[in-house]
């Protein structure tokens, strides 16, 4: 079994929830954890600033005030403590920095990709440890290499100066919004998901009923969840996870079809028509083919070209 936890190492929520799971899975060997990405402030800075700072922002305070209904962000932080303690999270300081945990989280990818699940779980343990425990702000680089070296994983600190897994947690952190995860964590084992850090004995009763596992091609959840992000109103996002695809299965009708409809969507209209004009060709009596082309070319302004694919897909609706 596989379980994703979808977490970001900034969140409190994300350090408990892993105790909790650590717990629930005693005893088990049959089981690979592996760390996704997930961001719960998007717009933290860095340079990182001193959360004390960082909370005089009104509109950081009105979000804080979101995560925790009824408390304010000094009841919930003492909260949350007492939480972190009975788990044995101890020492506890809590974030003393409102920092980006973009590298942090490009890090983890790459301890995955390079080093296996048993060093990127040491690596999720060591940066919220370092973030919690210590006070350290995980946003600096220094520190992440030093996190990084102390769990076994000696070459991140160099893949931290390229660009690399830049694009792989762009990719995840789709791959997640596709699947709808919206908490810190989310334990997700195939397409089953538990929200929060729920404690050990919900967890176990969640996975206990999960059932098997298909084995389902990587191509298949590309084109799924690329259709969730253009009910997401995403197409640049779904663009992104088609872009395989659309290498490997140029030929594709289906593939070329879900693209077609992100640059419509996206207001890339000259590629529209590009893929759109072939595929009326090869399907002249599918309805909604025709009218997406014919939408494209009027808001290209070709209104002439336009006209008779409107209407016979008009007429293929009635």
């Amino acid at each position: 079994m596989r379980i994703e936890i979808w977490a970001d190492v900034v969140c409190a929520w994300a350090y408990i929830g892993k105790r909790r799971l650590e717990r629930a899975l005693a005893g088990r060997d049959d089981v690979e954890v592996v760390w996704r990405p997930y961001r719960i402030d998007p717009t933290a800075p860095s340079p990182a600033l001193p959360m004390d700072e960082a909370l005089r922002d009104p509109l950081m305070d009105e979000a804080l005030r979101a995560c925790a209904p009824g408390l304010n962000p000094a009841e919930n932080r003492v909260r949350i403590s007492r939480v972190a303690a009975a788990e044995g999270l101890s020492p506890w300081q809590g974030a003393r920095w409102r920092a980006s945990s973009h590298d942090a989280h490009r890090l983890l990818a790459l301890a995955y990709e390079h080093a296996g699940p048993e060093r990127q779980d040491a690596l999720a343990e060591g940066l919220m440890r370092a973030c919690f425990a210590e006070g350290r702000d995980i946003s600096d680089r220094a520190v992440l290499g030093a996190v990084a070296r102390q769990a076994g994983f000696h070459e991140g600190p160099e893949l931290l100066t390229t660009d690399a897994g830049e694009l792989l947690v762009r990719e995840l952190l789709l791959q997640g919004k596709a699947r709808k995860v919206r908490t810190s964590p989310s334990f997700v084992v195939d397409n089953q998901a538990l929200a929060g850090a729920q404690p050990s004995e919900v967890i176990g009763d969640f996975l206990a009923g999960v059932g098997p596992q298909p084995d389902v091609p990587d191509e298949v959840n590309r084109m799924r969840w690329a259709e969730s992000l253009m009910e997401e109103r995403d197409p640049l996002g779904a663009l992104t996870l088609l872009r395989p695809l659309l290498a490997e299965f140029a030929d594709d009708p289906g593939v070329r079809l879900l693209a077609a409809r992100a640059y419509f969507g996206s207001a890339q209209l000259r590629r529209a028509r590009t893929v759109l004009g072939p595929l009326v060709e090869q399907r002249p009596d599918d309805s909604y083919v025709r009218l997406l082309y014919g939408r494209t070319l009027q808001r290209l302004g070709l209104d002439a070209l336009a006209r008779p694919h409107l209407r016979l897909a008009l007429a293929a609706s009635d």
